[in-house]
Order: C-alpha cells, then structure tokens, then sequence
C-alpha cells in the first residue's frame, strides 16, 4: 500500500507564512516523477532520518526497540498518530519547530487535500495541543480546505525522537559453554591407583578440650568454661623418603616423566 519515495519529492518546496502552507505547483517534467498517492510514512522516514518502516499506526511500538519516545516536542522528532475515525491506518509528521508548550509546526504529506488532490506536501503547518494536561494526547492540525486549523482533534501515541541515531541495542552475551564431564577417569589413569590405600589424614591442631562444668560460680547464660582456643602444632619438616618403597611416588613419577 506504500508509494515509494524518492528523492525528486524534495522538488515540492513550500513557503510558510503565518502558519499557512503554500504548495508549490509541479513543473510538468516533475510530475510525472510523482507516485500518485505519496503516503505520510515514506516522506516522514525521509524528513526525520528515522528509519522505521510499515504502516503509520505501527511506527510507536516499532520505536520502543531502537529510539526513545515521550511526550515533549523537540524539532526533529516524528509526532505518531494514533488510529482515528477514517484515518485507520494512522499518521505520521514530523516536527519542523516549537513554537511554545502547545504549539509546533509540522512537515507531513498526505494530509490536506489540496486541487483536489490527495497525496500532497505540506510543510510548516500548524498543530496545537488541545490535551487537558499538556500532554501532547490530543491535536488540532491545520487542514488546506478550511484554510486554518481542523475541527477534529485527533489522538496522538507522542513523539518518536530519532536525531538522527538508533537507540544502540544491548549486546547479547552468549551463555557459557559447558565442558563435557566424564562420569568415571579413564581406566588407565584408574590402574595406576590399583591396589594403593588412602593415608589418614594428619591433624594439623590440637584438639580443644572439652567443656568442664563451673562448680559454685555463676557465668553470664552459660554453666561451662570458654574452651581452649586451638593452637597450631609446630612440625618439623621430615626428610624426604626415597622413591623405591612408596607406590605412589612411583607412579606421580612415571606420569611427570611424560
């Protein structure tokens, strides 16, 4: 349903004054360039830099993953209609100025019918806000046949503020990769343990003694002596033990000669 735009379209140039948009006629040459239906859509893309595509009603949920949204007027940004009455496929224009908190001018197409025909430029055209908290929710814009701002008030998603530059996307970290595990060693490791038995393991501190009871004293929530902190046990370094009588050397031996 959407006409190409191109950039021959940038030969419509219109002169604002006083908020009234006057439409350059087409020299024959240039129209015959022209589609014959110029949509909003491809000419707001153009304008604004904001590169979101599909019909105008989808362009405020299509903003939410790459440019910021709100509800302030700032030049540039791309004021995105909500679906209203006969417009059921929305609209969009793009903020050419900010007059002050309830006024803007805007650059759109495919708004005013103008000569009779739809599909037409209008650039620096009026649209107030007339939202009971200035909100930017609800706008009268101005429309070519009335020769001034429209009657109808039409409801608006907000802006969508491009400047140019795409919301940068958050990097997707890949999850780690997971190490295969094998559920037994290998039997060759495992035959070299064969036979060996486990060493018990040597106390490297005293043990504490155990909790006598206090006879004929009182301790603050405790009849028991503190216990005797644990102290550390000096040892003497044993002098190595040569290789031939202890299996387990024997075998860390072989497998660090490789």
């Amino acid at each position: 349903m959407l006409q190409r735009f191109t950039r021959p379209l940038a030969a419509l140039a219109l002169l604002a004054s006083g908020g009234v948009a006057a439409i350059a006629a087409p020299s024959a040459a240039q129209a015959s360039e022209l589609p014959a239906y110029l949509q909003c859509v491809p000419y707001a893309r153009e304008v604004s830099g904001i590169q979101i595509f599909g019909d105008a009603h989808t362009w405020w949920e299509q903003a939410a993953a790459k440019y910021e949204r709100g509800n302030t007027p700032r030049v540039g940004a791309v004021m995105a209609f909500r679906p209203h009455r006969n417009m059921r496929l929305g609209h969009v224009a793009a903020v050419s100025k900010v007059i002050d908190s309830r006024t803007v001018l805007l650059d759109h197409a495919n708004w005013s019918p103008i000569n009779g025909r739809r599909g037409q430029i209008e650039k620096d055209v009026k649209a107030i806000d007339v939202s009971r908290n200035n909100d930017w929710s609800q706008v009268r814009v101005w429309y070519h046949p009335q020769g001034g701002l429209g009657v109808s008030q039409w409801p608006v998603h907000g802006f969508i503020y491009g400047d140019g530059k795409a919301r940068q996307q958050p990097r997707r970290i890949a999850p780690p990769t997971r190490m295969a595990v094998t559920k037994a060693p290998s039997k060759t490791f495992a035959s070299a343990f064969a036979g060996m038995k486990p060493k018990a393991a040597s106390a490297s501190y005293r043990q504490a003694p155990a909790l006598q009871p206090v006879r004929g004293q009182v301790q603050a929530r405790s009849g028991y002596r503190e216990a005797t902190p644990l102290a550390p046990v000096r040892r003497q370094a044993a002098a190595p033990k040569a290789n031939t009588g202890d299996p387990f050397a024997q075998i860390i031996a072989r497998y660090d000669s490789k």
